[in-house]
């Protein structure tokens, strides 16, 4: 199963640091929850998605939160 740790935003102490290293020495994806501002977002709830769609996506879990980056040339 993946493990997906979606941790606080800074300002993040040693012992922080250490438990998400040593959680991802076992294996966990380690995903701050710092949301992209590329596609404007004009709510809280548009960052909230954002952030969300990052999980679902790298679980592979079809969603309609978030359009993809898909580069400049897109």
């Amino acid at each position: 199963r993946k493990c997906i740790l979606v941790t606080r935003e800074t300002p993040l102490s040693k012992i922080h640091l250490k438990n998400m290293l040593a959680a991802e020495d076992a294996g966990a994806l380690i995903m701050p929850a710092c949301p992209a501002f590329y596609h404007h977002p004009k709510t809280i709830d548009d960052l909230v998605d954002m952030v969300v769609a990052r999980v679902l996506d790298h679980l592979e879990v079809e969603h309609t939160l978030a359009e993809r980056w898909s580069g400049y040339d897109a």
